[in-house]
């Protein structure tokens, strides 16, 4: 596990003759799926996107999506939030927990990934929302941008030690 973390990176390009396919994005779903949740609510649903049009489109209307127009596919995370009587206002965790498994799983079969956010951005979600038809009181929480990379950023994270209290 240690070693998909250290390589997780955000990839914003692309290889265009290597299509993901739906077993890699079905594998990618199941391992959203399998992420905690608040008393197990699961307030979540994915739109997958191969459509290379839809990808264009969300490169077009989200600014910091534009690794979408290289992007092979994309996942779109809709956020759930009413889960009453149980609680309901964890679903940002819970939405954050499913799309981190996505970017692991994406890493260990050899796929890129960008983590484009959209909620809690008002024009961002309006916009995300027309593209798919996500009723309210759906959120269009987040696109991911998934394929081949074309590229490899080097590591941008370190342990920092003096971030870290320890109570012993």
């Amino acid at each position: 596990m240690s070693e998909l973390i250290e390589n997780r990176r955000s990839i914003r390009k692309f290889k265009a003759d290597r299509p993901v396919t739906r077993e890699q994005l079905d594998k990618l779903l199941e391992a959203a799926m399998l992420a905690p949740s608040a008393c197990n609510t699961r307030p979540w649903e994915f739109i997958a996107i191969t459509k290379r049009e839809t990808l264009d489109e969300i490169a077009r209307l989200h600014p910091y999506a534009k690794m979408c127009a290289t992007a092979t596919a994309a996942i779109v995370m809709v956020a759930i939030p009413q889960t009453e009587p149980l609680p309901s206002d964890f679903y940002p965790q819970d939405c954050g927990a499913a799309t981190q498994n996505i970017l692991l799983e994406a890493v260990s079969l050899g796929l890129g990934t960008c983590w484009c956010g959209v909620c809690p951005k008002e024009e961002r979600m309006a916009e995300i929302r027309g593209l798919f038809d996500i009723c309210e009181p759906k959120i269009p929480f987040c696109v991911i941008a998934i394929g081949a990379p074309d590229e490899a950023p080097d590591r941008r994270g370190v342990f920092d030690k003096a971030k870290v209290t320890y109570v012993d």
